[in-house]
């Protein structure tokens, strides 16, 4: 399974993503099933916060797969890429806390900035190499100017140029540092499943996002449309 999922103690959901052989590159069914698993989160009491995390030692996540792309001849629709980013789509008022290493590219940025919370190992490699194959990535152009300002989120996904951990975190764009993100995020995940078990947490995350979440909504037309105007899909960098 690309995707898979456990339910812990305190009621801590794992969603890890499984394709350490691929650097845990998203396919079209890890997307979709990605999409499945935020639904059930978000429905499911017994689910009071959430770690995403990525299988193997190389990366978190490095993007988007594609060779699937290039031998499909397209990338997966806008609707299914928004739904298998956390809280794009339908609210999560539970929070969802990513743990970072490796390389995290691309869609693997995509997936982290739309997490509520972000801890990275201190040598993790991040960038956008999306501008080197013709392509973009429309939902973080809309967040991550949010996070860290206009004109930085011009320079990284303009240029695609690589950025450290240690600049994500002065930026505001990373949390916490940790030589072990995973256990990390499962430790503030507890804390957070215990402080936050309320029906005011969770309507406070939904206010603080509101924003956010009525722009992405506001310009999925524009995203859609500016992703069916590239076409170029080529080999990636590695």
């Amino acid at each position: 399974m690309t995707i898979h999922h456990e339910l812990i103690g305190e009621g801590i959901l794992l969603v890890s993503l499984n394709r350490p052989e691929k650097l845990n590159a998203l396919d079209e069914e890890s997307k979709i099933r990605l999409g499945e698993v935020w639904d059930y989160a978000r429905l499911d009491n017994k689910v009071k916060s959430i770690v995403l995390y990525g299988k193997g030692d190389r990366a978190f996540c490095a993007g988007s797969d594609i060779k699937q792309a290039n031998e499909q001849g397209r990338t997966v629709t806008t609707d299914i890429l928004a739904r298998s980013l956390p809280g794009v789509m339908i609210p999560i008022n539970k929070p969802i806390i990513a743990a970072l290493h490796g390389y995290t590219l691309g869609l693997g940025v995509s997936l982290a900035i739309h997490c509520d919370y972000r801890i990275a190992h201190p040598e993790t490699q991040f960038s956008f190499p999306e501008i080197h194959h013709g392509l973009l990535s429309g939902f973080s152009a809309i967040t991550l100017p949010l996070l860290i300002g206009e004109s930085r989120a011009l320079d990284l996904m303009l240029t695609g140029r690589k950025f450290t951990a240690q600049e994500s975190l002065s930026w505001g764009l990373v949390n916490q540092l940790s030589e072990n993100p995973l256990y990390s995020a499962i430790a503030l995940a507890k804390q957070l499943s215990t402080e936050i078990a309320s029906k005011a947490a969770g309507w406070t995350k939904h206010l603080i996002l509101l924003n956010r979440r009525k722009l992405l909504t506001h310009y999925l037309e524009e995203i859609d449309m500016a992703r069916s105007s590239v076409t170029k899909v080529s080999a990636p960098h590695q």
